[in-house]
C-alpha cells in the first residue's frame, strides 16, 4: 500500500505543478523586456522578429560598435543556451557577427528547440529576439516571489548570478539575502538600499536602489507571481541592467490585466490543455493509454491510482468539475480523443451537484459527434443515477458499464489488453 500511496502522491504533486505552469501566464523574454522598460528598468536594447525579412533591419539597429548582435530563440522554457534544435543546430542563443545573423536566423526561426526543461518534444520557435551585446562586468541574482511564511512578497538576492541559484543556495546559504516586503506598505527606500548593499553593487547605489524599486513596482502593479532576474548585471558604463528575466503572472488577475494576458503564446502550450482551458476544464496530459474523465480532483487522483493498481496507466488528469454542462462534457471527450495514445476511456462520475443524467446526455452527444473508436467504460453513481443509466442504456451505444470504481478500472485495463 505504501508504494501505491507514494505513486498517488507523486502524481498529485506533478499534476499540481503542471497545472500551475499552464494556468499562470508566462511571457517571452522580449515581452518581459518591454514590460520592464515601461517601469524604468534598464534592459538590453532588442527587437523581436517573426520573419526573416525583419532580420536585417533589426540587426542594423542593435549591433554594437564591433558589429556583433545576440540572436535569442524565444520559447517558454529555460536552458535555451544549451538546447539543440531538431534541425541539428546547437544552442538557442548565439553571439554572432551582424553579417551572419540572417543565416543563423534561417536555422532557428520555425524550427523546434529541445532543452532540459522542454522534454523531447521541444518547443517551436516562432520569434527571435535580436538584442544588443552587453559589456557585463559583474553578474548578480535578484528575484521577488510570494512567501508563505510572511504571507507577502519577499525579495531574494545574491552577489553571484548567471548560474543555478538553487545549487548556490544549498552550498552557500549565507550568500542569500532575503528582504520581506509588506504588501500593504510597498517597498521602502530602506529595503531597496538593504538589497543593494546585500548585492554589493559597485555602481551608483541610489540608482541601483531605484532599479530594485522599479522591479518591485512591476511585481505589485502587474499581479506577478514571480520576477526573477538572472543575471542582474553591472555594465562597463556603470549601469545596473536586467540582462535576462523570467516573469510569471497570476491567472486570477486576468480580469484587470487584459492587455498583459493578450500576450499569451498558446503555441508554447499543449493544445489539449489550451482547449481544456477554453472549456473551463482542468486537464493535464500524462503518458498512459487510458483516458480519464472524472468530476473532482480527489476522485480523479483515486481513479488514476486504481488504474495503476490494476496494471494500467492513465493518459491524463481530467476534472470536469462539480457543475459541468453538457457542452463541457462534449469538449472533454473531444480532448480525450485527440490524444493518439488513448486506447480506452474511463468515465467515473459521482453525482452531487454534478448530475449523472447531464453526464450521460453529454456522453451520448459526444459519441454522435466524434468517431468513438475506443472502448468506453462508464461508472455513474449519485444524483439522478437511474436516469443517467437509462439514457446510456437506450442510446444504442456500445459501452461497458461498471458497478464501482474498482470494477471500472479493472474493465478499462482489460479492454486494451
Amino acid at each position: 500500500m505504501l508504494g501505491r500511496t507514494l505513486w498517488t502522491a507523486r502524481r498529485a504533486r506533478a499534476a499540481a505543478s503542471r497545472l500551475q505552469q499552464v494556468r499562470n501566464l508566462n511571457v517571452h523574454e522580449y515581452q518581459g523586456a518591454e514590460l520592464m522598460s515601461n517601469f524604468g528598468i534598464n534592459v538590453a536594447p532588442g527587437i523581436a522578429i517573426k520573419s526573416l525579412d525583419e532580420v536585417e533591419g533589426a540587426v542594423k539597429k542593435v549591433q554594437d560598435k564591433n558589429g556583433q548582435v545576440v540572436v535569442k530563440s524565444q520559447i517558454l522554457a529555460g536552458g535555451r543556451g544549451l538546447g539543440t534544435f531538431k534541425g541539428g543546430l546547437k544552442g538557442g542563443v548565439h553571439i554572432v557577427e551582424a553579417s551572419k545573423a540572417l543565416d543563423l536566423a534561417k536555422r532557428m526561426l520555425g524550427d523546434t528547440l529541445v532543452t532540459k526543461q522542454t522534454g523531447p518534444a521541444g518547443k517551436p520557435v516562432g520569434t527571435l529576439f535580436i538584442a544588443s551585446k552587453l559589456q557585463l562586468t559583474r553578474e548578480m541574482y535578484f528575484a521577488i516571489l510570494l512567501d508563505r511564511k510572511t504571507a507577502g512578497p519577499i525579495m531574494i538576492g545574491c552577489g553571484e548570478g548567471g548560474t543555478s541559484i538553487e545549487e548556490l543556495a544549498q552550498k552557500f546559504p549565507d550568500k542569500i539575502i532575503t528582504v520581506p516586503v509588506d504588501i500593504r506598505e510597498g517597498i521602502t527606500d530602506a529595503q531597496a538600499n538593504q538589497m543593494a548593499d546585500g548585492l554589493g553593487v559597485s555602481v551608483d547605489r541610489k540608482a541601483a536602489a531605484e532599479q530594485i524599486k522599479g522591479l518591485y513596482n512591476l511585481f505589485a502593479s502587474c499581479d506577478c507571481t514571480m520576477v526573477e532576474v538572472n543575471p542582474l548585471a553591472e555594465t562597463a558604463d556603470g549601469k545596473l541592467v536586467a540582462a535576462d528575466a523570467k516573469l510569471g503572472f497570476d491567472d486570477n488577475a486576468n480580469f484587470r490585466q487584459k492587455d498583459l494576458f493578450a500576450k499569451r503564446d498558446t503555441s508554447q502550450e499543449d493544445p489539449r490543455e489550451v482547449a481544456a482551458g477554453k472549456a473551463d476544464l482542468n486537464y493535464i496530459g500524462l503518458e498512459g493509454s487510458i483516458g480519464c474523465m472524472v468530476n473532482g480532483a480527489g476522485l480523479a487522483m483515486a481513479t488514476m491510482d486504481i488504474i495503476k493498481i490494476h496494471g494500467g496507466a492513465p493518459a491524463n488528469f481530467l476534472d470536469v468539475g462539480g457543475n459541468a454542462s453538457e457542452s463541457q462534457v462534449v469538449a472533454a471527450f473531444n480532448i480525450l480523443l485527440s490524444d493518439k495514445q488513448v486506447k480506452a476511456i474511463l468515465v467515473n462520475i459521482f453525482g452531487g451537484i454534478m448530475k449523472c443524467d447531464v453526464i450521460a446526455q453529454g456522453i451520448v452527444k459526444a459519441a454522435k459527434e466524434v468517431n468513438l473508436s475506443v472502448p468506453l467504460i462508464v461508472r455513474l453513481e449519485g444524483t439522478n443515477v437511474a436516469r443517467g443509466k437509462e439514457i446510456l442504456k437506450t442510446s444504442g451505444m456500445k459501452l461497458i458499464a461498471a458497478d464501482d470504481l474498482d470494477d471500472a478500472a479493472r474493465k478499462a485495463v482489460q479492454s486494451i489488453q
